[in-house]
């Protein structure tokens, strides 16, 4: 079984930062609307855990082991009683550093992959 998942660019309206917090990052106020453009996630049963990066924005990605999509499976899989395998491609379409949240999109729509 193969499943995927689109990863919208998000369009900041408002955005407030807050206070700094004791582990470093700052509590956020924002409002946001999703475009209808953004990277795709496919994630298909594996042994261990392979990340493949295409599209146009790939060479600009490093797939290394701290890529923000490795440590979002790997978190969801620590909380399995048997951590899956999986084969994941993300077809990397929304420029990186862009400001308008590739890499946090992504994250939340890998919670889809752990059912």
């Amino acid at each position: 079984m193969t499943l995927e998942e689109t990863a919208p660019a998000k369009l900041n309206l408002a955005l407030h930062v807050r206070r700094r917090r004791s582990d470093g990052y700052h509590d956020l106020e924002t409002l946001f609307a999703f475009a209808d453009v953004g990277d795709r996630l496919t994630a298909a049963p594996a042994d261990g855990l392979h990340l493949e990066i295409t599209g146009p924005e790939a060479e600009r990605l490093e797939g290394g082991e701290d890529n923000l999509v490795l440590r979002a499976v790997r978190t969801l899989a620590g909380a399995l009683p048997t951590p899956p395998g999986a084969r994941i491609t993300l077809d990397k379409q929304l420029p990186l550093a862009a400001g308008i949240g590739g890499g946090s999109s992504a994250t939340p729509s890998l919670a889809v992959f752990q059912n």
